[in-house]
């Protein structure tokens, strides 16, 4: 079993007196390995700190997405400069969004984004990036967003049929909409390519106060032999530093 490589969100922590040089300098001394979503402007003190850049976002527009054909040219683009970027800079994971569904069907919707991936998948491949589909719920946070269940994300990995186009496994989001975690990321690891962490209900810390049990979780991913990282994207209750340092803990198997 292997350990959990563990990098924190920029964007859930870096507030109020957590500048972004003492979150990147609190995360080294805790021992994380990367941290995501930075800010370019930021990128070289990350990495002064000797953490990796682990995910950066492949396209703008989270509601406006693959699912429709009319923006796949601008999508395209963005990601295929984002690839150029991220090989530079050693970033493995973009993320990338399904959209809304605005009425469309997932059927449509499904074979909409599968075309939208393959017109960049074999770039991603070349240069050893990793797409990852995000998979976000829609009752409570992301209402109408259609990559919201696992098999429907899945579907989609299957059916563009490249090593480079994976999931993002966000547990706090499949929490919410599935449940049934452990069986459901131990069936599907091999369309997994990145995870993000978040208590439930409220999305703060992934502490005893609320229900899913990160340990179990965590020792279940180890044991499939999965070498990508564990992101925590949690909204801490209190000082962030303890948040960060129990975060790195629980998970820490």
């Amino acid at each position: 079993m292997g350990r959990i490589k563990q990098a924190a969100c920029y964007w859930a922590f870096v507030r109020g007196d957590m500048t972004p040089d003492k979150f990147f300098r609190t995360l080294a001394e805790i021992g994380y390995e990367g941290v995501e979503m930075v800010p370019r402007e930021h990128w070289d003190a990350a990495r002064d700190q000797g953490l990796r850049i682990v995910t950066m976002i492949g396209h703008r527009s989270l509601t406006d997405g693959l699912n429709r054909r009319e923006n796949h040219d601008r999508i395209e683009e963005e990601i295929l400069k984002n690839i150029e970027i991220a090989k530079q800079y050693d970033i493995p994971v973009l993320i990338c969004f399904s959209g809304n569904r605005g009425g469309i069907s997932d059927e449509e919707g499904l074979e909409n984004t599968v075309e939208g991936l393959r017109r960049v998948a074999k770039a991603a491949e070349e240069s050893g990036v990793t797409l990852c589909l995000e998979l976000l719920n829609s009752k409570v946070n992301h209402p109408d967003y259609q990559c919201d269940h696992t098999w429907w994300g899945v579907e989609v990995c299957k059916r563009v049929g490249s090593p480079a186009v994976k999931l993002l496994y966000d547990i706090y989001h499949m929490q919410i909409m599935e449940g049934d975690l452990i069986r459901t990321i131990t069936q599907n690891i091999q369309y997994i390519g990145h995870f993000h962490t978040g208590g439930n209900p409220g999305r703060h810390d992934i502490d005893e106060t609320q229900e899913i049990n990160y340990p179990a979780v965590m020792r279940a991913i180890a044991e499939t032999g999965y070498q990508g990282y564990v992101g925590h994207e949690f909204i801490p209750k209190g000082d962030p530093v303890e948040a960060l340092r129990k975060a790195f803990e629980l998970c820490d198997v």
